[in-house]
């Protein structure tokens, strides 16, 4: 396995340590979240409200017995309403469970005295979608802001990619380390001769070491730019918003009249077209595992794993009950499709024959 060469100050070919960052971390709890979205609530900003305000006219993205879904069927416009499909579980819940989000940044915006809350405000529609989108994994949200401009951000960008077939566990061929470090030297130039902060590696340390050892669906990259700008990078393909739902999602812009090479968040409304997945293979290259999972949230029985999951030979087969309204989900018993009623009432409509 390759390793790293005595002058470097931290190890560009294997996952860092983040305990190896220098840049401050600030942990906006739960509680800031809910304060942020009844913020965003009262703004009624009106590109999302006028998109989530039409889900109740798609039929196609409300009625989808498998895969992602995304509607609103019933009650006002508060989160509690809109029923995300998780990609992880394939439950049906709504989209009003809360995170904490890990912000870093450089010390130099702490000097300045500035909050990190509009960092997160400013993709606020963006993260709870994704939230929504998974049952485990994103009860934590990692962002590291950055100054760096549109065509530097595509740089990094690249580099990632490249970057993550290296932090696979397996040994790393020649030819791509020294690629990497090529990259590395000449990325970390570009950037210094236009005092970026923070610099290149410290981007660097930071983002390899949150992917490696948090695992998390996706990570941020946030630049606060005159027009703030994010990147987002999923940790696998089953992660990306399906573009038959989300093709029409707001660019972010507050100019109408901007088009896709205005996005000031890089949501990816073409779904793989245009998401940044980085490739990573995990430990062993194991493949992630999918769960088909009763809809009461606190019950841990599964139904089936998909083709490309992990085999779990003490696993029995269970007979699911699906909801005889809508058809969307599936419950273990009737006792917890009783449990869960309350919850899945906000959505349950009659399925179009």
């Amino acid at each position: 396995m390759a390793k790293s060469t005595t002058n470097e100050p931290y190890p560009i070919i294997l996952p860092p340590p983040l305990t190896m960052s220098e840049l401050i971390c600030k942990s906006l709890d739960e509680d800031v979240t809910d304060m942020l979205i009844d913020k965003w609530l009262e703004h009624r900003h009106d590109a999302y409200w006028s998109w989530f305000g039409s889900l109740r006219d798609r039929r196609d993205s409300t009625q989808c017995t498998r895969g992602q879904m995304l509607a609103w069927n019933k009650g006002e416009f508060v989160p509690e309403n809109f029923f995300c499909r998780t990609v992880d579980t394939g439950r049906v819940v709504p989209l009003d469970r809360t995170w904490t989000t890990h912000v870093y940044y450089h010390r130099t915006m702490q000097d300045r005295k500035l909050s990190m809350m509009p960092v997160v405000y400013t993709m606020l529609p963006e993260i709870m979608l994704l939230r929504g989108m998974h049952d485990h994994g994103s009860d934590e949200v990692w962002i590291i802001v950055t100054d760096l401009k549109r065509s530097e951000m595509d740089v990094v960008t690249e580099y990632f990619k490249l970057v993550a077939r290296a932090d696979g566990g397996r040994p790393c061929k020649p030819s791509l380390e020294r690629r990497i470090r090529r990259e590395h030297s000449r990325i970390t130039q570009t950037l210094r001769a236009q005092n970026r902060l923070p610099c290149f590696p410290q981007i660097d340390m930071t983002f390899r070491a949150i992917v490696n050892e948090k695992k998390p669906p996706f990570v941020i990259l946030f630049s606060h730019q005159t027009t703030s700008y994010s990147q987002i990078f999923f940790t696998h393909s089953s992660y990306v918003p399906d573009e038959g739902i989300f093709y029409d999602f707001p660019t972010g812009c507050p100019n109408p009249n901007c088009g896709d090479d205005c996005e000031m968040v890089r949501f990816p409304r073409k779904g793989l077209e245009n998401a940044i997945v980085l490739p990573l293979k995990g430990k062993g290259g194991r493949v992630r595992r999918t769960r088909d999972m009763c809809n009461w949230v606190e019950c841990e029985i599964c139904f089936a794993l998909d083709v490309d999951a992990v085999s779990q030979g003490d696993e029995k087969a269970i007979a699911r009950m699906k909801c005889g309204k809508c058809k969307l989900v599936s419950y273990c018993s009737s006792e917890h499709q009783k449990l869960d009623w309350d919850e899945h009432r906000r959505v349950c409509v009659k399925v179009d024959v």
